[in-house]
């Protein structure tokens, strides 16, 4: 198998510890790995071959984390032009280097996962699905809790003769919390984390079936004879998501559930969750130093400037300093630190 691993993201839902220029993926969130190292390691034990897709701004960074990697496995998006032009850059280049009926993995390099053997599982079966009977197969993750932030996959029917592999009902937008919870009390639904495995026919016979938008734009790329063409082409391509392109449309959608952990770091709330494992007496996160707490419990507090930082009496808060900004919030509503992120970003243009 092989798998590519979209390395994007604007930087505002982690601010000030996420930044356009240092998004989430590059952050070490949880011991010694990014994000982007930690997928780069579980991709491995799936993959044969393992590619980078990132923006040109991002690149530098990428190579830092990531040197084991090629002038053919590192590929650069001029600038972003939306997950379904992500994907079909990398179709382009895979397909320069491996042949049409080998499965390709896409996942996200944003995504927090400890369970790498159940991660080898899901997407081995999800592979084998895809081969046995030439369509596309997600990997859905069971919700654990009723999100009105992420997308929905509703299953429908076993596939015949599967175990693990289900016929796709429908896709569900960002549920309001009311139908999040009759979904998670259903069972038939998963949470939409836009893993894709196919192999580059199955891909491309997808595409000319059911999207025109991204067909037009593939025929496109696959015109270039240079990089400097391919940049130039990829540059013209608006902007639009895997979604509004793809998901909408297919009808012959194959979903595994998943059989690993899986989180979407998409808040401070997120970020303490994932640290639950070595918390204080007190039930605090502490990372960095010259940290002095008192009377502080269910918090989350990170230093990363070598000046005192002091919390004294509060409960079930965030309070983060890096050099980029410092941001103090209820921790139940820390997932509107995203919007706080974008104005400022709005005030410096």
């Amino acid at each position: 198998m092989i798998v590519v691993i979209i390395a994007g993201g604007s930087g505002t839902r982690l601010w000030p510890l996420s930044t356009p220029d240092y998004p989430k993926h590059l952050l070490k969130l949880d011991g010694d790995e990014s994000l982007l190292q930690n997928a780069y390691r579980r991709s491995k034990s799936i993959g044969s071959e393992v590619y980078v897709i990132t923006e040109a701004g991002h690149a530098q960074h990428i190579r830092e984390q990531l040197p084991q990697l090629t002038g053919q496995t590192l590929i650069i998006e001029p600038a972003r032009r939306g997950t379904a032009n992500c994907v079909l850059a990398g179709l382009y280049h895979v397909a320069k280097h491996h042949p049409k009926d080998e499965p390709i993995a896409f996942i996200a390099a944003d995504h927090f996962v400890r369970d790498i053997e159940g991660f080898t599982q899901s997407f081995t079966v999800a592979a084998k699905a895809s081969q046995k009977l030439g369509r596309i197969c997600l990997v859905g993750v069971e919700p654990t809790y009723p999100s009105t932030g992420f997308g929905y996959i509703q299953k429908a029917s076993l596939v015949e003769g599967e175990d693990m592999v289900y016929e796709v009902a429908r896709f569900k937008e960002k549920p309001p919390l009311n139908v999040a919870q009759e979904y998670v009390k259903s069972g038939h639904y998963l949470w939409n984390c836009s893993y894709f495995v196919g192999s580059l026919s199955t891909f491309a016979a997808t595409i000319d079936t059911y999207s025109p938008f991204m067909k037009a734009n593939y025929n496109q790329l696959k015109q270039a004879k240079s990089s400097e063409d391919f940049d130039k082409t990829y540059l013209s391509l608006k902007t639009v998501t895997i979604d509004f392109a793809l998901n909408d449309y297919v009808d012959n959608f194959l979903v595994v559930p998943a059989t690993f952990d899986w989180m979407d770091v998409g808040s401070f709330q997120d970020l303490y969750t994932t640290r639950e494992g070595d918390l204080d007496a007190q039930g605090n996160a502490i990372q960095g130093g010259r940290v002095m707490l008192d009377n502080v419990q269910n918090s989350l507090v990170r230093n990363d400037e070598d000046k005192p930082l002091a919390v004294i009496g509060l409960d079930n808060v965030v309070v983060v300093n890096t050099p980029n900004g410092i941001v103090v919030a209820r921790k139940d509503l820390a997932p509107r630190v995203g919007e706080i992120a974008k104005k400022l970003q709005t005030r410096r243009s």
